[in-house]
C-alpha cells in the first residue's frame, strides 16, 4: 500500500470553519477571520465589475443560539463606524422573504421562490408540442405540513430557491437552499449562498432568516433551533475594508490604501 499523495499548501483551497454563539458573535468573528484568510481578487463578472473583493475559499459558519438577542451586529458605543443593519431594516427585509411580491425591474424574489414559485415543466406530446405547466408551491407551509404529518425522521424537508434558468440572469440568486433538520427537539436551518456580502448582507439575511425560522418552530411545535451556514463566495467589498478593520482593531497592511501604508513607512 502506498501513501496517498498530499496536496502542496499552495495548490489547496483553505476552507474554513467558524463556531459562534449568537448571530452578533458570528458576524463579528467572520469579519475578523476574513481579514486573515480571506483572498483578494478583480471582479470580472457580476455586482461591482472591475472592483476588488476579499474571499474565503469556503467558510462555514456554526451558530449555536442564533436566536439570542441581539439578532443585528451591534456597533461600540460611541463607534463612528456606520451600523451594518437595523432591526428596522429587517423587518422590512421579512416581506421580500415571506410573500411573493415583485417590484418592476426585478427577475425575482427570494419570497416568490419560496411562497409561489412559478416552475416550468415541460412535457413532451405526440405532435412534438410543449405544453408550460405552471406549477405553484408554498415551500415554507410544505415544509411546516411534512414535520407535523409525517414526523421528523426525512431528509426531504429542504427549501429551494435556486433554479436551472437563473444561469442565464445578470444577478442569479445569492441565496439557494435552506434545508431543514428536527433533532433535539428543535427546528435547525442549513443554509447556502452562492455570494455572500459579509458586510451588510450576512447580518440582514441571517437575522431575517432566524425570524423565518423562529416562526416555522412555532408552527411545527418544537423549539427554535440552531444555524449552519455555508458559502464559497462569502466576501467583503474593498469600500468595507477600513470599516472592517477599526471594528476588530486590525491593522492588515495588504488591505490598506498605498497612502496609509506609506504612513507607516515613514520615520518619527
Amino acid at each position: 500500500m502506498t501513501d496517498n499523495p498530499k496536496c502542496e499548501p499552495e495548490d489547496k483551497l483553505k476552507p474554513v470553519f467558524i463556531e459562534a454563539f449568537n448571530l452578533d458573535d458570528a458576524w463579528f468573528q467572520t469579519v475578523s477571520q476574513i481579514l486573515d484568510h480571506g483572498h483578494i481578487y478583480t471582479i470580472t463578472r457580476g455586482s461591482f465589475k472591475d472592483q476588488r473583493r476579499l474571499e474565503f475559499d469556503y467558510a462555514f459558519v456554526h451558530i449555536c443560539q442564533p436566536g439570542h438577542r441581539p439578532i443585528i451586529p451591534l456597533m461600540p458605543e460611541g463607534s463612528s463606524i456606520p451600523a451594518p443593519s437595523s432591526m428596522e431594516y429587517v423587518e422590512q427585509y421579512m416581506s421580500y422573504l415571506l410573500t411573493g411580491a415583485k417590484q418592476p425591474g426585478e427577475d425575482y424574489t427570494y419570497g416568490e421562490r419560496l411562497t409561489a414559485q412559478p416552475l416550468k415543466e415541460q412535457t413532451g406530446s405526440l405532435n412534438g408540442l410543449i405544453k408550460e405547466m405552471p406549477l405553484q408551491v408554498n415551500q415554507i407551509e410544505e415544509v411546516i405540513k411534512i414535520y407535523k404529518t409525517q414526523g421528523f425522521g426525512t431528509n426531504q424537508a429542504v427549501m429551494e430557491i435556486g433554479m436551472p434558468s437563473d444561469i442565464k440572469l445578470a444577478d442569479p440568486p445569492c441565496l439557494r437552499i435552506i434545508d431543514t433538520r428536527v433533532r433535539y427537539g428543535k427546528l435547525h436551518f442549513m443554509i447556502y449562498f452562492r455570494s455572500w456580502d459579509l458586510w451588510a448582507g450576512f447580518p440582514s439575511n441571517l437575522a431575517a432568516l432566524q425570524l423565518l425560522k423562529e416562526y416555522m418552530a412555532s408552527e411545527i411545535g418544537v423549539g427554535d433551533g440552531e444555524i449552519i451556514a455555508a458559502s464559497k463566495g462569502l466576501h467583503l467589498y474593498e469600500y468595507t475594508w477600513e470599516y472592517a478593520m477599526q471594528r476588530t482593531k486590525k491593522t492588515v497592511p495588504r488591505l490598506q490604501t498605498p497612502a496609509k501604508q506609506a504612513s507607516k513607512l515613514e520615520p518619527l
